[in-house]
């Protein structure tokens, strides 16, 4: 019996069987076949249509409200609030508050404090009042389950800005830590790349404590206002976590007494570090929740709003707004251009887009001239490494990333460029930067060679989510596939990753996905590569993966995995079936050798059956992660790309495989 869910909260239920989602039968091959052709069209008409004139595609990236509502407090502080944003993004904010007054990180999930104590506050910056219905129903629900004092250390951070907690209370993180040399514990490159530039100016703004007048009292949100932060006794000083808090106690003693010159000098270089690391764009990273504490970090070390640095920045940040159509504006945290690009590259190919198609050869234009030629932060720990990669944004220098390179690569060679030259060239410079990014262990992260410290999570300060980046089955997956389709399976680097992979598999067949939802997305990453890699469909880690997808696929044919599988593992394979879910399974199953078993079919039929008028998929559900369980998110083109993908590899075959039959 297979299980899937409501959409909601609560576990996994199960549902009587039924072959297909509205017939009750599964079609034959000829009739899949054929379905899948028709679908494969109209969802190649669809991308081909959504493609920007310059070359590439992106679609929105949504996460959660406290983008909107930081990006409203970061305003209130800056004294730059205007009621047109205001009201627009109050009026997206107030869209997504559920039935029981809370905000969930992602759709269908549960009430989450943090999300719900920054949403109730924007709202009240809105004009939203306490004895509003709604509002009282949040702070009622965020009074049950601790207050304020129960929420993350980055919501109370916002909240100290205004006087509404108490710095003394917040965890403490000095700006000397930029002094620390990469061989000492918990210098700044032991943390990812994504932490790394949110914790150096936040270390600014931490020593600074500046607090601007608060447009009202928030104590309502506290279980007990005169105590608004009750006393936790300190984990046993044996165990790690005992440790690091005695350490912070440490640190809250060493801001005191902190020697001045030291302290102007350590900020003086942190900014430098910040200013160094800014965009073409004015962004920092080509990521928000970095560049709202750059901007705040800088401010308050007398860069004016005027001074062009801040401009920039500021502007930035307009960039990831998106305005909808009812007046809502809404906040991407991050924008996701050539991830996409290269993706709908992929799809279009496997579904029959000749080479040469004007489409592809423009994308393949963008992707060059999207590649990063210098040296950034990864250079820390590969001095000699000569540059060459894509990142994930439109403007992200410093970060290129491992995932992105390999996909970018493998969306090239599909593409008949005119000048095959540059083509080849730019491929070279990307597979040699990847084989130089591989970890110690034959494996590879995603920004990052070795930033596998544990000591970096431990810290009081870091509660919000992952701050390392160690090496993961998804990435390691597609440099090993990219790797094999350049001629390097044999290759003693890539066969590293093979046994790696192997060893990561998890008894069940599945292996974990952290960089999508989750075990669907590692598995339907894995068995691809290690396939195109020589591994044969028979090999027994194959099988193992095969009969997991089997086992988990939903009754009406689909695929679908809800992120509360992070956590708890009777959610894992288990959700309500999804576009790209779907798409990910038949991936695998297609690799594996099982075109024709039922699985597949029934998995292509669900994919057709599903789809839009338009040669779109919907997809609600979010199938992106950020940090695993901590921060979600919905690449609204991955229902797009994906099912386009597994459509096409089951019309066509799998891509340069010996077998495929393109054009068939």
């Amino acid at each position: 019996m297979t299980a899937t869910t409501d959409g909601s909260t609560g576990a996994p239920r199960p549902r009587a069987a039924a072959a297909s989602a509205t017939t009750g039968i599964t079609p034959g091959a000829d009739a899949v076949l054929e379905a899948a052709r028709q679908a494969a069209g109209r969802g190649v008409e669809h991308l081909l249509a959504r493609q920007d004139a310059q070359g590439w595609w992106k679609g929105d990236l949504e996460t959660n409200v406290t983008m909107d509502a930081e990006d409203l407090l970061l305003r209130q502080f800056l004294g730059i609030q205007d009621e047109k944003t205001l009201h627009a993004a109050a009026l997206f904010i107030r869209g997504e508050q559920r039935d029981d007054g809370t905000w969930a990180t992602f759709y269908g999930g549960p009430g989450e404090l943090s999300t719900t104590v920054e949403a109730y506050v924007a709202l009240r910056l809105a004009g939203d009042r306490p004895e509003d219905a709604h509002m009282a129903r949040a702070a009622a629900w965020i009074r049950a389950k601790g207050g304020i004092a129960a929420s993350r250390v980055f919501t109370r951070i916002w909240l100290a800005l205004f006087g509404w907690w108490k710095w003394d209370d917040l965890p403490e993180l000095p700006p000397e830590l930029i002094f620390l040399p990469t061989w000492v514990p918990l210098n700044i490159y032991d943390f990812g790349c994504w932490a790394r530039q949110t914790i150096v100016p936040l270390t600014v703004v931490s020593a600074k404590r500046p607090v601007r007048p608060a447009p009202f009292a928030l104590d309502e949100l506290h279980t007990d206002a005169r105590h608004p932060n009750p006393a936790k006794p300190l984990a046993p000083v044996a165990s790690w976590d005992g440790v690091f808090q005695r350490l912070d106690k440490a640190l809250h003693v060493y801001h005191k007494v902190a020697p001045r010159k030291l302290r102007r000098a350590a900020m003086r270089s942190a900014a430098r570090w910040i200013v160094e690391r800014q965009e073409n764009d004015g962004c920092w990273g080509g990521i928000q929740p970095p560049a709202v504490y750059s901007v705040i970090a800088l401010h308050l070390l007398g860069y004016d709003l005027q001074h062009p640095v801040m401009r920039a920045g500021l502007e930035s940040l307009d960039r990831f707004a998106v305005w909808r159509a009812d007046g809502a504006r809404m906040i991407e945290a991050c924008q996701s251009p050539v991830w996409d690009t290269c993706l709908a590259a992929i799809a279009l190919a496997d579904a029959g887009v000749p080479g040469d198609h004007p489409a592809l050869v423009r994308a393949a234009d963008w992707m060059l001239e999207e590649e990063i030629t210098r040296p950034g932060d990864w250079a820390v720990r590969r001095p000699q490494l000569q540059p060459g990669g894509w990142a994930f944004e439109f403007h992200n220098d410093n970060y290129p990333d491992i995932d992105d390179t390999a996909e970018v690569i493998l969306a090239l060679r599909r593409v008949k460029h005119p000048q095959q030259e540059k083509v080849e060239a730019a491929i070279a410079r990307g597979v040699r930067w990847n084989l130089g990014m591989q970890s110690k262990n034959g494996a590879w992260g995603a920004f990052d060679a070795d930033n596998t410290s544990a000591f970096p999570n431990r810290l009081p300060f870091c509660d919000f989510g992952e701050v390392i980046d160690p090496p993961s089955a998804d990435v390691t997956a597609h440099v090993v596939e990219m790797l094999a389709y350049e001629g390097k399976a044999h290759d003693p680097r890539t066969r590293r990753g093979i046994e790696w992979l192997l060893a990561e598999q998890e008894a069940n067949g599945a292996w974990f996905g952290r960089w999508g939802v989750n075990y669907v997305y590692g598995t339907g990453s894995v068995v691809p590569a290690l396939v195109a890699a020589g591994i044969p469909a028979a090999h027994p880690a194959i099988r193992r993966a095969v009969g997991w997808l089997e086992s988990v696929q939903n009754d009406d044919g689909g695929w679908g995995e809800d992120l509360r599988s992070y956590g708890e593992t009777e959610w894992r394979g288990r959700g309500p079936s999804t576009a790209s879910q779907t798409a990910w399974a038949l991936l695998a199953l297609l690799a594996a050798g099982e075109r024709d078993e039922k699985a597949t079919e029934r998995g292509i039929a669900w994919l057709a059956e599903n789809q839009r008028e338009d040669g779109s998929w919907d997809e609600p559900y979010f199938t992106g992660t950020g940090f695993p369980w901590d921060f979600s998110i919905n690449y609204h083109l991955y229902r797009q790309v994906f099912p386009l993908t597994a459509l096409g590899r089951y019309v066509h075959g799998e891509p340069f495989s010996p077998n495929a039959a393109k054009g068939s």
